[in-house]
């Protein structure tokens, strides 16, 4: 019994952040919190996973309000959503980019993306939604574990200012041959880079 009471303390401790939001029990048996999942000592402890609050979500050590979760993801909403119903899907292990996550878990966290954001659409009354991964700084990451946002949208809601921005056609000339090539050519080496360890994805074909 005493080794449980530090765990029912910080359960109490979490669910006092959650309990301004209005939520019904009988249609929501789990606002969040910890998660059955691979701790920081099982996959080995580091500073970065330390201070990730994702890993700490996961952990059961910072508040969310969780709407999915099975062994390998977590979808939780966002505590700044850009809109209303605005979803997180995230790995339950730490990994900081998107390259750096494994096939098969990227895999298992896009598999979701139907499911999840069909009720999402029907919760928020939305009909549309953006996916999102922002991968690096450049591109406006600001929490370095991988994590795939869903972004319900409405009609003119006028969210993205490069939406109104006029897209100019690809030119099919030298410069875009050369550009399809390189990239070709780096797949190919990835490619064969992912064979010589057993693991190719026949990216390249004929």
């Amino acid at each position: 019994m005493e080794e449980e009471a530090p765990a029912r303390r910080r359960l109490a401790v979490l669910s006092s952040h959650i309990r301004p939001v209005t939520i019904t029990q009988t249609h929501c048996s789990s606002v969040v919190l910890a998660s059955n999942c691979s701790s920081s000592d099982e996959i080995g402890e580091n500073q970065e996973e330390a201070d990730c609050v994702f890993c700490k979500i996961v952990r059961g050590q910072a508040p969310a309000l969780k709407v999915y979760e099975d062994d390998v993801c977590l979808c939780i909403l966002d505590s700044n959503p850009l809109t209303h119903g605005h979803s997180l899907i995230i790995p339950k292990r730490h990994f900081s980019s998107l390259e750096a996550t494994p096939p098969e878990v990227v895999g298992a966290m896009c598999s979701k993306v139907p499911f999840i954001s069909k009720a999402v659409k029907k919760a928020t009354g939305c009909d549309s939604f953006n996916l999102l991964v922002n991968n690096g700084t450049a591109a406006g990451q600001v929490i370095f574990h991988t994590h795939i946002h869903i972004i319900p949208r409405k009609a003119s809601d006028c969210l993205w200012a490069s939406e109104s921005l006029r897209r100019r056609k690809l030119k099919l000339d030298q410069e875009a041959l050369r550009l399809a090539c390189s990239i070709r050519d780096r797949l190919q080496l990835l490619d064969n880079f992912e064979d010589s360890k057993g693991h190719g994805s026949s990216l390249i074909g004929s």
